[in-house]
């Protein structure tokens, strides 16, 4: 039997249409739409069309993703609108020359001449912000290939972000969501004050589709409930007056419209509650990334790297994507089977299943 319940549906009922807000990325002037738009999963260059249409005037790509196919995959979508949008992309390089070469091949994939923020991309330690990369920076500017410097962070967040303080840099991108210890807001709050941009993202913790909620038959009623759930998600992170955007990711346009929403939306009670289930649902399973089990595993291998990956694909549903990454580590971290250890030596503070989920990275990506 037919429940009429459809995701459109859903949807439509909830909202009249939303407002655009906006945030000015600190000392740069820049104002951007609230809601953003995260490139990485995206694959059909028409959702990326829509939210140009919509008003969303934020995109976030980086060199790395898809083996360079999503820059190009963007470049073609912003073609004759480049002029109306903020536009960020990522180095992962690490040293100036091969840093800079990659810049050059962004701008030639993304057809710009230049970027609004460069960021360099995925630091976990202020050591590894070597001089010589704030240098090519630096060069950037004096070219007039890229306007504003940035760094992102996916883990041992505030030290990065003291560290962005410091060096100044003008836009920090870092993980924050409901699910990570509420000790980071005091670091996003000293770099609102410095004049900092700050950007958010993997601000739904781990996606909708962890433990199998796929929109299949009694699933789909838990769908629409989860839906409900990512929207609170979103909400949560806005509501902080200290991140200026966040960039979900997104590969449709009912994703699209659903976070769009999240602009004009309050964040409620029924938000909260909705939040905190999930928080209990998904701590199995979810990497905070807190930074705490750094060290811990015996064979040496980057766990939270690993999570990462995993949860890209069972959590947003990009197999591909998880797959690449994980292949790209050293070869004795992708062929290390935590099996043959003896015993697990990490012990995740936040209740993660920590052996269990990285034999399955191993399992589905291996």
């Amino acid at each position: 039997m037919r429940t009429g319940l459809s995701r459109r549906n859903f949807l439509t009922s909830l909202a009249q249409t939303p407002k655009l807000e906006y945030g000015t990325l600190g000392r740069t002037g820049l104002k951007v739409t609230k809601v953003g738009f995260g490139c990485m999963i995206t694959s059909d260059p028409s959702v990326i069309a829509r939210a140009i249409d919509m008003g969303i005037n934020y995109f976030d790509t980086a060199r790395v993703y898809s083996r360079g196919n999503n820059e190009r995959m963007v470049g073609s979508a912003i073609k004759g609108k480049r002029d109306k949008l903020v536009l960020s992309s990522k180095v992962q390089s690490r040293t100036k020359e091969a840093a800079l070469a990659d810049l050059d091949t962004s701008l030639r994939e993304l057809g710009t001449d230049y970027l609004d923020i460069w960021f360099l991309h995925n630091y976990r330690d202020p050591a590894e912000i070597k001089d010589e990369l704030i240098e090519a920076q630096d060069i950037a500017k004096k070219q007039g290939k890229i306007r504003f410097s940035g760094i992102s962070t996916h883990a041992n967040q505030a030290a990065i972000i003291r560290a962005a303080i410091e060096k100044k840099f003008d836009v920090v991108l870092t993980s924050y969501n409901f699910a990570m210890d509420k000790g980071l807001e005091p670091s996003l709050d000293a770099a609102h004050k410095a004049g900092i941009g700050v950007v958010a993202m993997k601000v739904m913790a781990g996606g909708s589709r962890f433990q199998g909620f796929y929109p299949t038959d009694e699933a789909l009623r838990n769908k629409m409930a989860r839906e409900g759930t990512m929207l609170a998600a979103l909400k949560w992170v806005l509501k902080n007056p200290s991140v200026d955007t966040a960039i979900p990711s997104m590969v449709d346009t009912d994703q699209l419209e659903e976070n769009i929403r999240a602009m004009s939306s309050k964040y409620t009670d029924a938000d909260e509650k909705l939040l905190a289930a999930r928080l209990e649902e998904i701590r199995p399973l979810y990497c905070r990334m807190c930074g705490k089990c750094e060290g811990q595993c015996r064979l040496g291998l980057p766990v939270a790297d690993v999570l990462r990956f995993l949860t890209y694909a069972e959590g947003y549903g990009q197999f591909t994507v998880g797959r690449e990454y994980y292949q790209e580590l050293p070869a004795a971290y992708a062929e290390a089977r935590c099996d043959s250890c003896p015993g697990c030596t990490v012990n995740c503070p936040n209740g993660v299943r920590v052996a269990q989920r990285m034999r399955r990275a191993q399992e589905i990506f291996a």
